[in-house]
């Protein structure tokens, strides 16, 4: 590979915290930090010894010593922050979700194609080596005919109206935050769904409270996902084929182990992982691989891809009658 692209964070709250620490933990460059606060900049770049704080999103994108951009601005955010980035000529890394509808989304992949950019989403879970490892297994035949995928992702986060997660203006609710997570996985490992049923509970506030999805395919292939903001369950993730099932302990889209169990219940193969920090810098070591292979469309998760995920969202929201404003 090349050297090191230079990163630029753009924005300071809790998820640019775990990812920027990732990096400098695993020996990324991170360049400079961008906020609308000069005073939450410069903790910011004190914090992770970043050698230059702007007190502006543009004034970070403009900066000539940074090569790409993490967004990690609120969701509705996203297009606009991203947009700012592709058209200061930087390549992209946006905080899931993508953005807040496959709209948006598609115009982001237009622009980054005629940039020549590259611009992916921080599905961070799929770059994982437990993900790595279980696509290996998959490839390998060892499941059979893939049958069955059973996730939740499951939290009690705050009640405050105020809170982010409750706020529809601010794209809150279990769909975007949480649900993205096991959406996307049957993605993975399934592609694009041939049917689609949502149910969902709601807010005060209007936001979703806790959705549940069944996705169907051919070749008699299910997944369902349970999300929800207000009840922890076990986080756990399994899938099921002919031959054998993979089960995923908890946090299943986090770094953690899993088993490959016979219909007898044998244990075929067990996995550990070993990760340095919470995990996060994989994806960013895609997208350096990448942009030095000049492959500006993705692998793991193609740009089209993260697009299509965005329109299934559209669906599932449409379906239950979700709408944010200004849609």
């Amino acid at each position: 590979m090349t050297d090191r692209l230079r990163w630029g964070i753009l924005a300071t709250g809790g998820i640019a915290r775990l990812f920027t620490n990732d990096l400098t933990l695993n020996g990324f460059t991170v360049q400079a930090v961008g906020s609308r606060s000069r005073e939450a900049a410069d903790a910011f770049a004190a914090k992770f010894d970043i050698p230059t704080a702007h007190d502006s999103y543009e004034s970070l994108v403009a900066d000539p010593e940074v090569d790409v951009v993490y967004v990690s601005t609120p969701h509705p955010m996203h297009a606009a922050s991203a947009r700012l980035a592709l058209e200061a000529g930087k390549h992209v890394l946006v905080e899931k979700p993508f953005t807040v509808n496959a709209r948006e989304a598609q115009e982001l992949a237009d622009l980054a194609a005629e940039r020549g950019l590259l611009i992916l989403e921080a599905m961070w879970t799929r770059y994982l080596p437990h993900m790595v490892r279980i696509r290996e297994i998959i490839a390998d035949g060892t499941l059979g005919e893939l049958r069955t995928l059973i996730a939740d992702h499951t939290q009690r986060l705050p009640d405050d109206p105020e809170h982010r997660i409750n706020a529809l203006e601010l794209g809150g609710g279990a769909l975007l935050d949480l649900g993205i997570y096991p959406i996307s996985f049957a993605w993975d490992l399934f592609g694009a769904p041939l049917t689609v049923q949502t149910t969902a509970t709601f807010k005060a506030t209007g936001a979703d409270a806790q959705i549940a999805t069944i996705f169907g395919y051919d070749g008699d292939r299910l997944a369902t996902t349970l999300s929800a903001s207000h009840t922890l369950g076990p986080n756990t993730a399994s899938v099921l084929g002919t031959d054998a099932r993979i089960e995923i302990d908890r946090v299943w889209y986090t770094p953690t182990t899993f088993r490959v169990v016979a219909p007898d219940g044998s244990v075929l193969e067990e996995f550990r992982s070993d990760v340095t920090g919470r995990g996060m810098h994989f994806q960013a070591a895609a997208v350096e691989r990448l942009v030095a292979e000049g492959n500006l469309t993705g692998d793991v998760l193609p740009i089209d891809e993260t697009v299509a995920i965005m329109g299934t969202l559209d669906a599932i929201r449409e379906e239950i009658g979700l709408r944010y404003p200004g849609e």
